[in-house]
């Protein structure tokens, strides 16, 4: 039973950490547009080239 005086108040604040952190996630809009990076992989990107020309130079 003495171990519950340590597991319950670590578990109490495992949960609040969690739940800042995400109340934390939506206000800075992590959430706000989840489709658009896994769309950006299929497009090629065209300047890809010129952008390594001038980073050679």
């Amino acid at each position: 039973m003495g171990i519950l005086i340590v597991l319950i108040p670590l578990a109490l604040v495992l949960a609040a950490v969690s739940i800042a952190g995400y109340i934390w996630a939506v206000k800075s809009g992590q959430f706000d547009d989840l489709d658009t990076p896994a769309h950006r992989i299929l497009f090629e990107d065209h300047n890809l080239e010129e952008r390594k020309k001038r980073h050679d130079n």
